[in-house]
């Protein structure tokens, strides 16, 4: 009738460090019914088998006076049967309901009540289990069930009074009396069942004294702090009373208060020490919290200590240890960390801002710093691949993270302008140009889709687009572009990324080679008189090739005549148009002979007019050289360098040295000696100058003017009147590259004196468009 002993206490390990633990109570049982003594029932299977296939629900009670052991008689008629007929088996009950035997209710009772005596005081019991369910059904079958109802709830509240030891109450108390729970109380919905009677009695009588709750609730506290503390305790001691507030369901209101209060408190001072003392490494704090969090089941429990050992510290956990798990790529820990925080208020948009602030501190030491600029792009290439295997293993791909990682790179890799657009743009001519055997074509269509998404973050594209349309000249017309395809795969995304108006002029390019290739063809085949010069020729469309210094030098007579026969020759095909040759693009194949026998030297047209020299005589001053070619300045001492102190030396220089100074002195290197036939010298076309890296930003500049120029004039035009903060909003949403305030002003200025729009002459902040 009362609750029983075994119920089970879920034990909480706290922390392995100071071998604490906590305790929580078990879940209210749903069902109390089903805690029978296994020993009763197995003893009773006789009974309910028989009880089971009875037609008639009333007993016939012949066990009273005959002793049957299953408390029930049967007459059965069996009929002679005659060879090859059927008989019925007709099972007929009592004409007559059995009489109970004189006394029999109150002898029965008195049986009942010395057992249930025996159960509450430890003692023996003098009869058999199935003999007393036996005696219940029997009386309950008789309409007894009322008084024995009231008997029983006396009887133990009678013990109640004398004493409160939880221990003595059994589950072989409703056992016996399970067929009067069963039909008596089932009947009557407003009656308790046996077991919630026991429980209302002893919440009753014992439990709601003041004095035995504290008691009770102080000594289970004391017990969970000793053991907290390292002491052995008796844990089924303490078990078997959480149970019993449990069930009494005071648990929450008498205990659970008082022991979050104290858990609080403990776990308080141990998050303290844990993320404070200076030798506790916090990465090794995360495995530790998780494990302790891992042996809570009950949700106030766990919140009291995910807020002392995590909500409590989550900014000095961060600020200690974030940093070095992203840096030391510790996968792992991440992960951890993400479900750890998940569980806290605040916690992931705490670690959302701190991972953000990271990627823009490291990042943007990537970018800043001009001694990493070789390496930038490589470098943030490899910091992107890092940092999406965390969000994508660590984050669980959380929109909220990756926004926020895409975010910060936009907002590092813009700190510096322009810079990284141009090495972008660098680093995709290294990996298209020729001579590139890092990566097969799969692996460089990767590469290039990595780039695109680095490339998506610059705001000044336009910068990006000047290199690049440099670079791709250069690769286009020295024949140094390693796959044609790969060179289109990089358009076409380029013009996914940022529109057909991106790249048009590119697409142009490709179209002007292809364009020339077709005239080639039809000159060489009208071509009449032979030459042993054999001449190609490109033609570029102004428009869409980067614009280049005119430099006029002083070419052979036969490479004059053959220039004059092509130009007769594709005139006379466009005419209206007009040729301009570009001597600083040009390249050569020469045969030279040298002791070692014959070689062939590719090389640009510069080196080809020095090297042809050596023909006419046996040494120049560098005076002499510049005479006769034409040559500026800078651009003979770049190419007599690359002549006579690169690798391949055709050239002596005299006196020796790195650099060509005034007064050196060449000849032609008869001794030269190199392993390959056809030998590639250091093409200056390749490599990019100083000089030539400032004219293309100054253009981007001076285009960028032209764009703004352009869109002041056509949003005037449309509004025709407009205050100036209105005018730079929407300059802002036109303008496709990061532009100053102040640079907009400028701008605005110079349409004003160029009479384009006026100022308002009342209020100076209006403009007026002139038509």
């Amino acid at each position: 009738m009362l609750p029983s002993k075994d119920h089970r206490l879920n034990k909480e390990f706290v922390s392995p460090t100071v071998n604490k633990q906590a305790f929580e109570p078990p879940a209210v049982h749903s069902n109390l019914v089903k805690h029978l003594d296994h020993t009763a029932v197995s003893q009773r299977a006789n009974l309910i088998m028989a009880e089971d296939t009875r037609q008639d629900k009333r007993a016939s009670f012949s066990a009273i006076t005959e002793h049957n052991t299953n408390g029930m008689a049967r007459t059965s008629a069996v009929a002679s049967s005659k060879s090859g007929a059927s008989k019925k088996l007709v099972i007929k009950n009592f004409k007559d309901r059995p009489k109970l035997a004189e006394n029999y209710t109150e002898d029965t009772w008195l049986k009942l009540r010395d057992a249930v005596g025996a159960i509450q005081n430890s003692t023996s019991i003098k009869y058999n289990l199935e003999e007393l369910y036996q005696a219940v059904e029997n009386l309950c079958s008789y309409k007894v069930s009322p008084t024995l109802y009231k008997q029983l709830r006396q009887v133990c509240e009678d013990h109640l009074c004398l004493t409160c030891c939880w221990e003595k109450y059994d589950i072989m108390i409703r056992s016996i009396f399970l067929f009067l729970d069963r039909t008596y109380v089932l009947q009557n919905s407003l009656l308790p069942s046996i077991w919630d009677t026991g429980l209302e009695l002893f919440r009753t009588h014992i439990v709601s004294d003041s004095a035995v709750q504290k008691r009770t609730v102080d000594g289970i506290l004391e017990q969970i702090e000793l053991e907290r503390n390292g002491e052995t305790v008796d844990r089924s001691l303490i078990r078997s009373l959480l149970g019993m507030l449990s069930d009494l369901q005071v648990y929450k209101d008498s205990f659970e208060e008082r022991f979050l209060v104290e858990t609080n408190r403990l776990y308080a001072a141990e998050g303290q020490r844990l993320t404070q003392e200076r030798d506790v490494n916090v990465c090794a704090c995360i495995p530790l919290f998780e494990y302790i969090f891992s042996l809570f089941r009950r949700k106030p429990l766990i919140s009291c200590v995910e807020k002392q050992l995590l909500g409590e510290h989550i900014t000095a956990m961060l600020q200690k240890g974030l940093r070095i798990l992203l840096d030391e790529n510790r996968v792992a820990e991440l992960a951890l960390l993400y479900q750890l925080f998940s569980k806290v208020k605040g916690g992931l948009p705490t670690l959302l801002q701190f991972w953000r602030d990271y990627i823009k501190s490291f990042g943007g030491e990537i970018v800043c710093t001009p001694e990493k600029d070789k390496d930038m792009v490589q470098d943030l290439l490899d910091f992107k691949d890092k940092m999406d295997n965390v969000a994508q293993s660590c984050f669980t791909r959380s929109e909220g993270f990756i926004n926020a990682m895409k975010e910060a790179f936009e907002t590092f890799i813009n700190k510096r302008p322009n810079k990284p657009a141009e090495l972008i743009a660098k680093y995709v001519d290294s990996k298209l140009r020729a001579g590139n055997k890092e990566a097969t074509e799969e692996e460089l269509e990767r590469i290039l889709d990595k780039i695109m998404i680095i490339f998506r973050f610059i705001h000044g594209k336009d910068v990006f687009e000047a290199f690049y349309k440099k670079d791709l000249a250069k690769r286009l017309l020295v024949g140094k572009s390693a796959s044609v395809d790969a060179e289109k795969s990089m358009l076409s995304k380029l013009k996914h990324e940022c529109g057909a108006a991106f790249t048009s002029k590119l697409e142009g390019m490709f179209k002007d080679m292809e364009l020339s290739k077709d005239i080639m063809i039809q000159f060489k085949q009208n071509q009449s008189e032979p030459s042993n010069i054999e001449l190609t020729v490109n033609i570029l469309t102004m428009g869409y090739w980067p614009s280049y210094i005119p430099m006029e030098v002083h070419l052979p007579p036969e490479m004059v005549k053959l220039q004059e026969v092509f130009k007769l020759f594709y005139l006379g095909k466009h005419s209206g148009r007009k040729l301009q040759w570009q001597p600083t693009l040009g390249h050569a194949v020469l045969k030279a002979e040298f002791k070692e026998g014959k070689k062939e030297l590719q090389v640009s047209l510069f080196q080809t007019l020095v090297l042809l020299m050596f023909n006419e005589g046996e040494e120049f001053s560098m005076e002499e050289i510049r005479a006769a070619t034409g040559i500026e300045e800078e651009e003979l001492r770049r190419t007599l360098q690359s002549l006579a102190c690169g690798k391949a030396r055709v050239l002596n220089k005299n006196p020796r040295g790195k650099d060509v100074e005034d007064g050196d002195r060449f000849n032609f290197n008869n001794d030269f000696k190199h392993k390959l036939f056809r030998i590639k010298i250091n093409q200056i076309q390749m490599k990019e100058t100083v000089e030539e890296q400032v004219s293309t930003t100054e253009r981007v500049f001076q285009d960028r003017q032209y764009q703004i120029d352009a869109a002041v004039v056509r949003i005037m035009k449309m509004r025709k009147t407009l205050s100036h903060n209105l005018l730079v909003s929407e300059l802002y949403n036109q303008l496709k590259f990061p532009v100053k305030p102040g640079d907009l002003k400028k701008r605005i200025e110079s349409l004003i004196d160029r009479d384009y729009m006026e100022r308002d002459k009342e209020t100076p902040n209006q403009y007026h468009y002139v038509a």
